[in-house]
């Protein structure tokens, strides 16, 4: 086997034939990460001139020594053993050359598939003895981690869009269903975005990814580019918004005033029609509290105001969570429920077969800060994918010692 450097055109030739690969193993994404301050290359396994396996590497520089990430790992068949062993030796000795001290990688080895009650639906039979290669040929595993500690999470939340989007629609959980009627009623909007209107996406993401803006513009230039993107945001309509719930209040005003006489003209009042005022003054004071709202949303936003948004990545029949954020002063409006769910219609429609919902945390241990998550995720009807989690391979034995001792005075 010959490990060597391929062009980009050699390396999408081969990705696009792989049965299956991620958008982070994509030349899109390593265009991207470029100008996040990384140096990347494109490998090639050759065998008899065939190319049988191939990997993106993101190549940092760390205390004056070159690390080496693969995105979602190398794209080689990890049951085949003498190819394993083949091309674990050869990158070995590539990457040395390149005076690079080791690579880490999260490879697509899945573990699991677990249901949204969080039971095993499915094992992957070849995971054990992938495992056991893998330890032997020198890979060092971080551990089954349960949260977002690894380089690319363990798990992510994958739902199948294959069916026809009104099955779909069924499966989600009743009370999302709810909120996603409740939120079109109120006159939000669905509406694709360009470029120029990255800055929402950022403002609602920015303290919760560790990336700048150039981050969010670069990644959709270059997916962009190839028509693998795509940027949508959910609107509200303030107007219409303003006059909903002012129907709503002279509703439940003329309620309270039917109640009221009713309370009046009763002598002998019962406990059902007393709790029935008290009910209902309630859901007015609830009601005055939106007008209030309202009226005033309408005054500092006339034109409407940007709820949520999302950028939609694709890639061979599947579109991926690439980021998503919402603004949290008005999250009761669901307004992301609803953009996920016309985000699921429209390419269940356009005959994509899988919707990659992004990272997540075991659903089976119980973490209070991260549940609310795992929840969201599986309404919509998704399942969970289990990984092996991330390795890391030394390519260059002396000088990852010294990378070892200047990495410890990192934080």
């Amino acid at each position: 086997m010959e490990i060597r450097e391929i062009n980009e055109e050699e390396y999408r030739k081969f990705i696009s034939t792989y049965q299956f690969n991620s958008i982070y193993q994509t030349v899109e994404y390593a265009s991207t990460m470029k100008k996040q301050g990384y140096n990347y290359l494109f490998l090639g396994a050759y065998e008899n001139y065939d190319i049988v396996g191939a990997s993106l590497l993101l190549i940092e520089k760390i205390k004056g020594y070159n690390y080496a990430y693969a995105p979602r790992g190398f794209l080689i068949d990890y049951t085949n053993k003498e190819l394993l062993t083949n091309f674990t030796r050869e990158v070995k000795k590539f990457l040395a050359k390149k005076d690079i001290v080791a690579v880490k990688l999260s490879p697509i080895i899945v573990r699991n598939i677990i249901d949204s009650k969080k039971k095993v639906i499915g094992t992957n039979p070849k995971f054990d003895e992938i495992y056991k290669i893998l330890k032997e040929l020198g890979y060092y595993h971080y551990g089954f981690n349960s949260g977002f500690e690894a380089y690319k999470p363990r798990f992510e939340a994958m739902l199948d869009i294959s069916k026809d989007y009104r099955i779909l629609f069924k499966n989600i959980k009743k009370e999302f269903k709810t909120k996603i009627r409740s939120a079109e009623r109120q006159g939000i909007k669905i509406f694709r975005a360009n470029s120029n209107e990255l800055n929402l996406l950022y403002e609602e993401t920015k303290d919760k990814y560790p990336r700048d803006i150039e981050y969010f513009q670069d990644s959709y230039k270059y997916f962009n580019e190839h028509d693998k993107m795509d940027f949508y945001y959910a609107k509200l309509d303030t107007s219409h918004y303003l006059k909903l719930i002012q129907k709503k209040y002279r509703e439940q005003e003329a309620l309270c005033s039917e109640i009221n006489n009713s309370v009046i003209t009763n002598k002998n009042n019962s406990n059902k029609l007393l709790s029935r005022k008290i009910d209902a003054d309630r859901e007015l004071s609830t009601y005055r509290a939106r007008l209030i709202m309202a009226t005033d949303m309408l005054k500092d936003y006339p034109d409407g105001v940007v709820l949520a948004s999302v950028l939609i990545a694709k890639n061979r029949g599947e579109i991926f969570l690439y980021m998503d954020g919402m603004n949290p002063k008005y999250r009761n409006f669901s307004a992301k429920h609803l953009i996920l769910w016309k985000v699921i219609e429209k390419y269940s429609k356009l005959g994509f077969k899988r919707f990659n919902l992004g990272g997540m945390p075991d659903p089976r241990v119980d973490n209070p800060k991260l549940n609310g998550l795992v929840t969201f995720k599986n309404n919509f009807g998704s399942s969970t994918i289990e990984y092996l989690g991330d390795l890391e391979l030394v390519t260059h034995n002396i000088k990852y010692s010294m990378y070892r001792q200047a990495k410890k005075g990192l934080k």
